[in-house]
């Protein structure tokens, strides 16, 4: 008999590409998670910045009250803003997509240019509900899914056991290395992560459902050199791993395949706790 699958993290992101929130429970929206990717940092063209070429964005630290959102970083003072949607109109892009968000002003993106030692204006936005970012037409389940400023999904969903056998395959790679270049979950930044013992199951997967809620997998995620920075340092591996070693067992013609992205298809209590039960077919 197959030991049950139960959901052991859960992530957000408030501001893409920056720190994780992890949570014991955590509300469902269309979109995704409750204020997950709700926030972004564009340039003075608003093209959204990242961890693929910002890699010091992983040491943004958020914490989230239920009036303020505030942004530590290393040795600077915190930053705090309230969690309203009061700003100018901006336009801004999430690779091919085009949307307008709401600019939360110029204290804020000074802070981040100061934190981030950036040699060129940015600032920070935040989604507005006006105008919803829809999911790529050729993935979406139906014309009316939507998505957060995540880079094209509403949830990421990875597995332990994928993990796991990575990492052996890390450690037989580099048998002198620390710890065999080991990495954590967090190099792939995902918002679910369940508990299994069987790697990469989820690509086989035709409708999920998390307690009360169903999910229709959309595609598996394909991984960038962000998984090759640590989320706590900001410092990239000098071996390019685990990318590398990824690529030599995990590699389609569409990308380097670790974990799967979810779209929601029914709401269901409108949470996911932490040790839900996942069942899937």
């Amino acid at each position: 008999m197959k030991a049950p699958i139960k959901v052991s993290g859960l992530f957000i992101y408030p501001i893409k590409s920056c720190g994780a929130i992890p949570c014991q429970q955590v509300l469902i929206t269309p979109k995704g998670l409750m204020l997950d990717r709700e926030w972004m940092i564009v340039n003075d063209r608003g093209q959204f910045m990242s961890q693929r070429k910002y890699a010091q964005m992983a040491k943004i630290r958020v914490q989230l009250s239920s009036e303020t959102l505030t942004l530590n970083y290393e040795n600077c003072e915190p930053f705090e803003l309230p969690l309203t949607r009061n700003g100018e109109e901006r336009e801004v892009t999430v690779w091919q997509s085009n949307t307008i968000a709401i600019d939360l002003g110029d204290a804020v993106a000074q802070w981040l240019e100061s934190a981030l030692e950036l040699n060129h204006p940015c600032r920070l936005v935040r989604q507005s509900p006006k105008y919803p970012r829809a999911v790529a037409s050729e993935y979406a389940i139906t014309p009316k899914d939507t998505v957060s400023f995540a880079d094209g999904y509403p949830l990421l969903l990875t597995n332990t056991a994928s993990l796991a056998q990575l990492n052996q395959k890390l450690q037989a790679r580099y048998p002198t290395e620390p710890n065999g270049l080991q990495v954590p979950m967090a190099r792939f930044r995902p918002n679910v992560v369940i508990e299994t013992n069987e790697p990469f199951i989820e690509d086989s997967w035709q409708e999920i459902t998390i307690g009360e809620a169903n999910f229709k997998p959309a595609k598996p995620c394909s991984r960038c050199i962000v998984t090759t920075t640590d989320q706590q340092t900001g410092v990239r591996s000098d071996f390019g791993e685990p990318l590398k070693t990824l690529a030599t067992f995990r590699k389609q013609p569409t990308g380097i395949m670790f974990g799967q992205n979810l779209i929601p298809t029914n709401l269901g209590s409108g949470q996911i706790q932490l040790g839900a039960s996942l069942t899937a077919s």
